[in-house]
């Protein structure tokens, strides 16, 4: 088994059609077919049930793709670590981000990593929670950031800092003659949230906020990132609620943040949690998690609730 095999399975499986995926490799049809009937004949096993209107993958093909991502993760940490041992570094810090975890913090702390510990090279992986505990459990990273306070049995979860949740609203919109918005008010209009598969735990906690008046939201789009999710607030297709630091790193004009009132209230927040397996940590390890808690501690700036400007705080 190559790495040519691996490549051709992943592109198939992810576009479920072979001329797609021989467009996306570059490569003709035919011997895109020809690889993979190797694989699946080096696996004893179809991978794939193909007919003239479509392809799917078999069980034995959709547990194959679960492991092949990993391969291709650990093949590139290798050559992160000889780049990183050639550039002068001692050891690397594989870091795991789910859940669209936002710049501001995260920049300050790798800030003071670099500061603190220079020696040490740090590499950033963007994967769903499922990947990234799957991942923590394979030893492929050290730690990772998301918004799910529960990841199974083997995971340390502990908070890391959080958010104030706010409501994002397009400027001049009605909902703005409230200082913080009612929840039933906000159920009034639509809502753009993010696809629960990629941001499973920020949907956990949305949804819980939602439950508190068992309404069903009026959802406009589902959509794969905040960037997206910010341009259609400011265009004013649909209001979303969001961590007030998403509206400070937006780079979507007329945005203005508000808080909730009611049961949920002003305090109402978005926390994100950092993760590690439940062993003992490297030292490296070790400084960075005593820098993560040493974040919740520092003084939170506060926003004013009835501000009419967007909303530009950040994380803290």
């Amino acid at each position: 088994m190559e790495l040519r095999h691996l490549r051709c399975f992943v592109a198939v499986a992810e576009e479920l059609h072979f001329g797609r995926a021989a467009e996306r490799l570059h490569v003709d049809q035919s011997p895109l077919s020809r690889t993979i009937k190797e694989l699946e004949e080096e696996l004893g096993t179809a991978l794939f049930v193909r007919t003239t209107r479509s392809t799917r993958l078999t069980r034995a093909g959709r547990l194959f793709l679960d492991h092949v991502p990993r391969v291709f993760t650990a093949l590139e940490q290798a050559r992160s670590s000889v780049r990183a041992a050639a550039a002068g570094y001692d050891g690397q810090l594989r870091i795991a981000l789910s859940d669209g975890i936002t710049p501001p913090r995260l920049s300050s702390l790798m800030a003071q990593c670099r500061q603190e510990d220079p020696e040490i090279a740090i590499h950033f992986s963007e994967v769903s929670l499922a990947q990234q505990v799957r991942g923590l459990h394979d030893d492929l990273y050290d730690v990772g950031f998301a918004q799910s306070d529960h990841a199974g049995d083997g995971i340390l979860v502990e908070p890391a800092w959080s958010d104030p949740l706010r409501v994002a609203i397009p400027a001049r919109h009605p909902l703005l003659a409230h200082a913080r918005i009612p929840l039933d008010e906000l159920m009034r209009y639509p809502l753009v949230m993010c696809d629960a598969r990629l941001f499973e735990g920020y949907q956990q906690q949305i949804e819980r906020v939602l439950r508190s008046i068992q309404a069903e939201p009026l959802i406009a789009e589902r959509v794969s990132s905040f960037d997206l999710m910010m341009a259609m607030v400011s265009a004013g297709f649909a209001l979303a609620l969001v961590g007030a630091s998403q509206i400070g790193a937006s780079r979507a004009p007329d945005i203005v943040g508000r808080p909730l009132a009611g049961p949920v209230g002003p305090n109402a927040m978005l926390t994100t949690y950092v993760l590690r397996r439940d062993a003992d940590p490297t030292d490296a390890v070790s400084r960075f998690i005593e820098r993560v808690a040493s974040l919740e501690s520092e003084p939170a700036s506060p926003v004013p609730a009835n501000s009419s400007e967007p909303d530009k705080e950040a994380s803290l």
